[in-house]
């Protein structure tokens, strides 16, 4: 009789994040989303496709983080995007990391994609038409976080 291996009793860690969706609508055949694959000096899903993201900072607001995470990894400013929605959180447990994701998902207008350059924390990103994301080796639940800000409340 072989031994089960004991599934992973100890708690996950709560880990709020940011992931924020850019989109440009300044192409032919309409509106094209910004992914980026994660570098190898990233602490998880290196090679992994993704959105803008990054850790919710203590006393930071998730709008805050997005802001920020956008400035940080494509050096764009508050006036070269515009918040168009936030969605619902999703969640994802991830046993083998020993996390739960809590996903704060925004959905922006990029104003001046030209003017994108990115960080260490990705490798490359790429344009693409947003039904095209499943065709792509992604971080965990991206697809369902990028439907939750498009179904997100418009912001004034």
């Amino acid at each position: 009789m072989t031994q089960q291996p004991a599934e992973s009793t100890a708690p996950l860690r709560p880990t709020p994040v940011v992931t924020s969706f850019l989109l440009r609508f300044d192409q032919p055949g309409g509106p094209q989303l910004l992914i980026v694959q994660r570098s190898q000096r990233v602490g998880s899903y290196q090679g992994r496709w993704a959105g803008i993201s990054g850790f919710i900072e203590p006393g930071v607001s998730p709008e805050e983080q997005a802001y920020t995470e956008i400035r940080e990894e494509t050096g764009l400013g508050p006036q070269q995007v515009r918040l168009l929605k936030r969605g619902a959180v999703v969640e994802h447990r991830d046993q083998e990391l020993g996390r739960h994701w809590i996903i704060h998902p925004f959905l922006f207008e990029v104003l001046a994609p030209e003017a994108i350059r990115t960080d260490w924390e990705a490798v490359t990103m790429r344009w693409i038409p947003p039904a095209e994301l499943e065709r792509y080796q992604t971080v965990p639940l991206l697809k369902e976080a990028y439907e939750s800000a498009q179904r997100g409340e418009s912001q004034p």
